[in-house]
């Protein structure tokens, strides 16, 4: 089963194997805002990290909206960090306008078996859980698969074709 762990050190060097993995393409979803990956293999830089992220789920740093992120992991292999999940708890008006409630992405090795899928239904419920009546996900034109992912959750499109696309999902 496919749910959604709040980052810690144990899964670390897997979290890291995952980031190298997209080869320096943008990682949406893994809420680096300004930590290295390298940087991150090292135990204090981490554990800032970590801090950080604990810190943003009540109260917005620098400058951001409050968010929550989890690592995407599977219960057969639960120490395997498959991708990350980001949760924007309000929106601003950048947010509204290009980067939504949720971001996320999957490593390129664990695509294809539904693993987003899943991971999205659970982000879903736990957005549900904090009393968010509806969600906003947005989506580069050219991404066929995020699109194919947000569809199958209840997205429904708010614009046509251009650069991106944007999808409401009601809770």
């Amino acid at each position: 089963m496919i749910r959604l762990v709040l980052p810690d050190r144990s899964r670390r060097d897997s979290w890291l194997d995952a980031i190298a993995e997209f080869g320096g393409d943008t990682l949406h979803g893994f809420s680096l805002f300004g930590h290295e990956d390298a940087d991150l293999s090292d135990d204090a830089a981490f554990e800032r990290w970590r801090a950080r992220e604990e810190a943003q789920r009540t109260v917005g740093q620098d400058g951001f909206v409050p968010a929550t992120v989890w690592w995407i992991v599977d219960d057969t292999e639960p120490d395997i960090v498959l991708g990350s999940m980001h949760l924007r708890h309000e929106l601003n008006d950048f947010l509204l306008a290009e980067g939504g409630h949720i971001g996320y992405a999957v490593r390129p090795s664990a695509r294809g078996r539904g693993v987003a899928t899943a991971a999205l239904a659970a982000c879903l419920d736990e957005a549900r859980g904090m009393g968010l009546d509806r969600v906003l996900l947005i989506c580069d034109a050219d991404n066929a698969g995020s699109r194919a992912t947000i569809r199958r959750a209840g997205g429904v499109p708010e614009n046509g074709p251009g650069t991106i696309e944007r999808f409401w999902i009601t809770l």
